[in-house]
């Protein structure tokens, strides 16, 4: 994707990326986040198979090659994990009902709105109620390793048991009951914070070798690497001309 696409306002949380401001032209690239592009007016955006899809809302499925033809002048894109419920929700639909089908994913005021509102409505379409309802209640030990893992992360690389051990459960409980309630397993969610570190540091004007070592990447190739593999972007793209609203919790 383009650097210049990114300049307004974004927001990253473990599993979700999310940006507002214009949507502009793009290579062919592929990327391992499912993603939604939506705005008020109409997008175009070539598959893999060279066919054009148009319309308000946009959703490429994981893993998949495209590129942007025509963008819009304000609206979101956001990156969603597929390992969440509402990135699986989201791939499953563009397979079900094509990029452009379905039930409409904004309303008429939507670029005016915050990244928080529209993440929020995102997921009361792509996902039943009570499945967001019952994530609010969460078992002590993953609040506890919520809480811990930011801390953990800055220190180094993060073992499972470690962490299980810090809480006071088996890590086969733990794994089960983070994926459960959290909705990323602990290894995912892991990396999402070290990309949120990363970010951080790059936006305040860290280099790359500097801000990779200081979210636990091996380099800053590393670093850069991961960003493409997940969103198609280098991390420079993600922190040039962008205001950020970052939150190592969902």
């Amino acid at each position: 994707m383009t650097e210049g696409v990114w300049r307004g306002s974004a927001l990253i949380r473990p599993g979700i990326l999310a940006f507002s401001g214009s949507i502009g032209r793009t290579d062919t690239h592929a990327h391992h986040a499912v993603q939604i592009m939506t705005a008020n007016t109409p997008l175009t955006v070539v598959d893999e198979r060279g066919d054009r899809q148009r319309g308000t809302h946009v959703i490429v499925p994981a893993d998949t090659q495209h590129w942007i033809e025509v963008g819009a002048g304000v609206g979101t894109v956001v990156f969603l994990d597929p390992d969440t419920a509402a990135g699986r929700a989201a791939h499953q639909r563009c397979r079900d009902v094509g990029w452009t089908g379905g039930p409409p994913l904004v309303g008429p005021d939507h670029p005016y709105r915050s990244l928080a509102v529209v993440i929020t409505n995102l997921f009361l379409i792509l996902l039943p109620g009570e499945q967001i309802a019952d994530r609010q209640a969460k078992h002590p030990a993953v609040a506890a390793a919520q809480d811990l893992l930011p801390g953990l992360v800055a220190q180094g690389p993060v073992r499972t048991s470690d962490l299980a051990h810090r809480v006071g459960i088996s890590v086969s409980r733990l794994t089960h009951l983070f994926s459960d309630q959290v909705g990323l397993p602990v290894r995912r969610y892991v990396l999402w914070i070290r990309l949120s570190t990363a970010i951080t540091r790059v936006a305040a004007g860290d280099d790359l070798t500097a801000a990779a070592h200081a979210a636990g990447f091996a380099d800053s190739a590393h670093l850069t690497r991961t960003c493409r593999e997940i969103f198609g972007l280098p991390p420079s793209a993600l922190s040039r001309h962008v205001h950020w609203d970052i939150d190592p919790a969902l």
